[in-house]
């Protein structure tokens, strides 16, 4: 064991692990408060769903700028600085949550939210393709998911507990978190942002053009909103639908989401070396065809031990399909762009959230919370059939997973 651990630490380098822990404190601050927000907003602000859908969607759709506008700062400004500014404001941004007692000031700081927090993931995750070789970055990718989803475990346990006693107390917890991070960041992480080889890629740095002509990425992007769309159910609409519905209080659902961690923390790695065997968009099916029937089956649910088994099942879908998205964006980004590609691809979880929150508050008001579960299976079997169509248009070298990574598995 001793020697396996040895091993895996020489694949990769210093920085690596410096992003690898700080993001264990980062994930653990910031879950601390999401599976939590809209039992929050629907307790202290009386809000229907529809309402909490809306300002969810507010923020998601503010997150898309920002997001784009990441990318092109880390291609053009480096990865670290982006990171530290995103860091920074969540952590004022989460502290005035606590005190937030009225309407307006908490859209105005969903929207601030909306600013900062989308820039933060371009640039770590192009950060983690500077640093990892190209038949590694997979694997990589899959454990930054493990100690983020470590990170899972830790904060929604706790902070079940925090939030059934303080919720202004769940928000300090979750700045404090934050401000660590940024500390490291600033203080350990170098830059990684590879230098412009000529006057023309350094003028270019902020467009976008080149990314939306890459119409196998952007295919592959319009697919995955509708897969995501289902997933961001997990943190809306399920937490409210499980107490309300049938009673189960913050504490039990944090060991829920706790679940869905505890898999990735102990099956991630391993899964990601398993689907390095096989086509990229024949795993990206099967982990849509995995959420179709992980939500979709909430629809037939009716106790903690049934929702744990639809927990599990969208999990492995979660784990199939995070990662080799990644890997496939930082494969098929020239190095130049990689921000920005990052950039469009976590675009897919903003529209998703912009989206997906806002459609599900409208069908559990209008038909019933359950219909939200019917609609998750039908969008799910729909990303299904739309990775398996792209399998058979999207290059093979760029679809393949590189030899090395296959052979390691």
């Amino acid at each position: 064991m001793l020697s396996r651990i040895r091993r895996t630490l020489a694949q990769y380098p210093r920085p690596f692990w410096v992003l690898f822990w700080g993001t264990l404190v980062n994930a653990s601050g910031g879950s601390l408060v999401f599976p939590f927000m809209t039992i929050y907003f629907r307790q202290r602000f009386e809000m229907s769903m529809t309402t909490i859908g809306l300002y969810l969607s507010a923020n998601a759709f503010v997150g898309l700028l920002s997001g784009a506008v990441g990318g092109s700062l880390a291609d053009r400004f480096g990865r670290r600085n982006v990171m530290a500014a995103s860091l920074l404001m969540s952590t004022l941004i989460m502290v005035g949550w606590g005190f937030a007692t009225a309407l307006p000031v908490l859209l105005l700081l969903i929207v601030l939210k909306g600013l900062s927090g989308p820039i933060y993931g371009p640039a770590s995750q192009a950060m983690v393709a500077d640093l990892v070789e190209p038949e590694k970055r997979a694997e990589a990718y899959g454990l930054i998911r493990v100690i983020a989803n470590l990170g899972v475990v830790i904060g929604p346990s706790i902070g079940g507990l925090l939030a059934a006693r303080s919720y202004l107390i769940l928000f300090i917890c979750a700045a404090a978190a934050s401000f660590i991070f940024f500390i490291i960041t600033v203080t350990l992480l170098p830059e990684t942002k590879p230098e412009g080889s000529s006057e023309e890629t350094a003028s270019s740095s902020m467009s976008y053009a080149p990314v939306f002509r890459d119409l196998p990425f952007m295919a592959m992007c319009a697919i995955s909103i509708i897969a995501v769309l289902v997933y961001v159910q997990m943190n809306t609409t399920f937490p409210v639908y499980v107490k309300e519905q049938f009673g189960i209080p913050e504490n039990r659902y944090g060991l829920l989401i706790a679940l869905n961690a505890i898999m990735v923390v102990t099956m991630q790695f391993g899964i990601t070396r398993w689907t390095n065997r096989y086509r990229r968009t024949s795993i990206l099916a099967l982990s849509a065809g995995l959420y179709a029937v992980g939500f979709g089956a909430l629809a037939l649910a009716r106790n903690v031990w049934q929702f744990a088994i639809c927990v599990a099942i969208w999990t492995i879908g979660e784990m199939t399909m995070i990662p080799v998205r990644s890997a496939l964006v930082a494969d098929m980004a020239p190095e130049s762009m990689r921000g920005r590609y990052m950039a469009v691809n976590g675009a897919t979880w903003g529209i998703g959230w912009m989206l997906g929150p806002l459609a599900a508050g409208l069908v559990s008001d209008s038909l019933g919370m359950v219909h939200v579960w019917t609609f998750a299976f039908i969008l799910g079997a729909l990303a299904t059939v739309g990775f398996l169509a792209l399998g058979r248009v999207m290059p093979a070298r760029t679809n393949t997973p590189r030899r090395s990574e296959a052979e390691g598995a």
